[in-house]
């Protein structure tokens, strides 16, 4: 019986990318012991009978919290937001999940690794969009060149979500913590306070953005203990494109010691003329290598 479960979510669009990240998963020996378990938001027939193939559960995704139809608008997919922070009610016979979304690949086994350990005694895994290089999420305005209206990402969802004034002044300065990458364990309380935050956070916010404004209302309002891992298991690309190694074929950190990635991220696309690379093969972009040349590439797996 497998012990340790890998998730993910999409619908039609975004099935390639699904199949690349499972491709990518089941490359490894050391997955064999791992399932690899679907959210269908969406899938064709078709798609989900290529899936079964490679994976041990394909289930379809709920809205386990009530969300007006106005706010849905036919997007089946924003159910991504919402069942996520119900992943032991989908499958419960595991017993630590590591959710991956399905526009972000495994580069590297140790990243997976490092997620079932860090998820051990009830605490979150999972990486913050702070670090060397990384694009800064907050932006300034200044009143007379000297007083400073700061605007975060957080604080901006905060005030949308309605969530109080109080709160969203402690998640202004607070590290962004991207969803799109965690782990947690099945009898975590990380569930029910998530769970509890997103309640709150859809009646008034966007669905989309919703469950991250959630996580992070856990871990810097909750207090919910979480392990921090390091930038390469959760690679975000938008915010820092990666370097090639040459010698190695594989992608690593810009900057030294250019740890190899673990996860690559596509969050938020890669554009070049107008076209997304998620749901454009054919999209390849210049790519700085540590050997100080440059390549043209995909940064999607297998490409």
């Amino acid at each position: 019986m497998k012990k340790n479960v890998i998730v993910s979510l999409a619908d039609s669009n975004y099935f390639d990318l699904l199949n690349e990240l499972i491709d990518s998963i089941i490359r490894f020996e050391e997955s064999k012991d791992t399932a690899i378990c679907i959210l269908d938001a969406g899938l064709s027939d078709d798609q989900k009978l290529t899936l079964l193939k490679k994976v041990d559960e394909i289930k379809p995704a709920e809205w386990d919290i009530d969300v007006p139809a106005l706010k849905v608008k036919n997007r089946e997919w924003l159910k991504s937001q919402v069942s996520r922070a119900f992943l032991p009610k989908y499958f419960p016979n595991y017993e630590k999940y590591l959710w991956i979304d399905c526009d972000a690949w495994v580069n590297d086994w140790k990243c997976v690794e490092l997620y079932f350990k860090a998820c051990e005694n009830n605490k979150l895994g999972i990486t913050q969009t702070l670090g060397p290089g990384y694009k800064i999420m907050s932006k300034v305005n200044w009143l007379f060149g000297k007083i400073a209206i700061i605007k975060s990402q957080n604080f901006k969802h905060a005030i949308k979500s309605k969530i109080g004034l109080d709160k969203a002044r402690k998640l202004a300065f607070s590290p962004h913590i991207n969803i799109g990458v965690f782990s947690l364990e099945k009898n975590s309380p990380g569930w029910t306070s998530w769970q509890k935050n997103l309640e709150q956070t859809l009646k008034a916010g966007n669905i989309f953005g919703s469950e991250g404004l959630a996580i992070n209302m856990s871990v810097y309002i909750d207090n919910l203990e979480t392990e921090f891992l390091p930038l390469n298991c959760n690679w975000i690309a938008s915010n820092l494109l990666p370097k090639f190694d040459e010698v190695q074929n594989t992608f690593v950190e810009p900057f030294l010691p250019n740890y190899k990635i673990g996860i690559m991220h596509l969050a938020a696309g890669i554009w070049n003329d107008n076209r997304d690379m998620r749901l454009d093969k054919e999209v390849k972009i210049n790519i700085k290598t540590i050997q100080n040349s440059h390549k043209i590439k995909s940064l999607r797996f297998g490409q």
